[in-house]
């Protein structure tokens, strides 16, 4: 599926907050939000019109589409997946973009934003309950064991993240790492207000109810 190839500090920008897309980056003085804290384009730094309901809405689910990497037709996917299911829609959709195996593997600290989660994933770097996953949609359970690839895992790359995973305090509630063996278990669905993603994602499903 083709992806948004946009700069990642553009969208920040279009956003008008930080959606924390490049990791680290994003806290030091390079993070365009910083540098540029207007909308891109000729007219960014003009002044906004007011919104209509419907324009809330779809800056709503834009703001998620880029904090989670996910193009329109894999967020409707997610959506009717859970549209049906019991309790509050919007924050049902904020649990299933959690759940995503990339935003999972970024939450376990084994890359620095979901984009390289999504890399990583995608090169075969990940094992989902001891076997090879490369997709980086897959839904977690309660109960998956994410472990990096035994093969893979003397990469310079993990090699280097050792020391950052060491220090990661900051883990969910909903994941248990075993720092000793490099290994994160699903223990419990992801809690809403540990998301820190600002959205009103009711906004999203009464986008779609239109």
């Amino acid at each position: 599926m083709a992806r948004s190839t946009d700069a990642k500090c553009r969208k920040c920008r279009r956003a008008g907050e930080k959606l924390f897309l490049k990791g680290d980056r994003c806290l030091t003085p390079k993070c365009g939000m910083v540098r540029r804290a207007y909308g891109p384009g000729v007219h960014g730094k003009k002044t906004k019109r007011g919104q209509s309901e419907y324009g809330l809405q779809l800056s709503v689910k834009q703001k998620l589409k880029r904090v989670y990497g996910v193009m329109e037709k894999q967020f409707r996917n997610h959506f009717e997946e859970i549209q049906r299911k019991p309790g509050v829609t919007g924050d049902l959709l904020l649990q299933r973009l959690e759940k995503r195996l990339d935003n999972a593997v970024y939450r376990c600290g084994f890359a620095a934003s979901r984009a390289q989660a999504r890399q990583i994933v995608s090169h075969g770097l990940i094992y989902l309950n001891s076997k090879k996953m490369n997709i980086p949609s897959a839904r977690v359970k309660i109960g998956d064991v994410i472990s990096i690839n035994e093969n893979k895992i003397n990469k310079n790359y993990f090699k280097n993240l050792n020391q950052v995973i060491s220090n990661k305090k900051d883990f969910p509630s909903w994941i248990e790492f075993d720092n000793q063996e490099k290994k994160a278990k699903i223990i419990a669905e992801p809690k809403v207000s540990e998301i820190g993603v600002n959205v009103d994602a009711q906004l999203i499903v009464e986008s779609y109810s239109r």
